[in-house]
């Protein structure tokens, strides 16, 4: 990316907020499949505008969320959301760096993150910045797209010629050996397909703008961005999203953590 080039990593916060349904929804059950006692600190890694971030809280009348996006604009949107509330701590910081220092290392009891990680290319680099953060026998749990994930749009986006994309959707095996490479272990990961359907073709058009298509109509600009993601929804064979997801429940390598 050049100093003029669009930053893909900002993010509508507002307009997220409209659109995020599948995603709050997929974001708290992941945040029931953690094991917590309610006095724990847990990083929320790639917060966005703090909907799941609110679920975590109430399972966390005495602990502390470490809510952490790398943009600007959903970080803010996040820090208004619970203004006042002395149980959040905000850190604006892409997970594709190390998180150490800007989280303390083995710090963290639990790591908890929704619709984030196909965003970030080197998932062996991610595992190992996560393991830094957590203490021993910490826990991860996390919902991301997987193998699979949003055929049909890639098959649309391959026929208009567009061969690269900007995520990772890795495969059950690639993520257990990753995982054991940074330290985890009984790690349990799934492939679960969901679906997501739009009623009406605009519906889908700005969720494809604002999420699913949303670095390549940056980067093309207002008028030919908006032109692509038309095309792109009128190719696809219906009004929906198959999504794929990639659920990952481990632990840190260790003893427990303290309760």
């Amino acid at each position: 990316m050049t100093d003029s080039s669009p930053d893909t990593r900002e993010w509508d916060a507002s307009a997220y907020d409209t659109l995020n349904a599948p995603m709050t929804e997929r974001g708290n059950d992941a945040v029931g499949r953690l094991e917590l006692r309610g006095g724990e600190t847990v990083l929320d890694a790639g917060c966005g505008t703090g909907e799941v971030t609110a679920t975590l809280l109430e399972r966390l009348p005495r602990g502390h969320v470490i809510a952490l996006d790398g943009s600007s604009a959903m970080l803010n949107a996040a820090r208004e959301r619970f203004a006042g509330d002395s149980r959040v701590s905000f850190v604006h910081t892409d997970l594709r760096e190390p998180l150490v220092p800007a989280v303390t290392a083995a710090s963290v009891d639990a790591i908890v993150s929704t619709s984030t990680f196909h965003w970030v290319r080197d998932h062996d680099a991610l595992f190992r910045h996560l393991a830094a953060v957590l203490r021993p026998g910490g826990q991860l749990v996390v919902d991301c797209g997987g193998a699979g994930n949003i055929g049909a749009v890639l098959d649309v986006l391959r026929a208009l010629g567009y061969e690269d994309h900007p995520w990772t959707y890795a495969g059950i095996e690639q993520t257990q050996a990753r995982l054991r490479a940074a330290g985890f272990d009984a790690a349990d990961v799934r492939l679960v397909p969901r679906t997501t359907q739009f009623d009406a073709d605009e519906q889908l058009e700005r969720f494809l703008t604002s999420v699913v298509l949303r670095t390549f109509a940056i980067e093309l600009g207002p008028e030919r961005g908006a032109a692509f993601v038309h095309d792109v929804a009128a190719r696809l064979p219906e009004r929906a999203i198959h999504w794929v997801r990639l659920e990952i429940v481990a632990r840190l390598s260790g003893a427990a953590a303290p309760s």
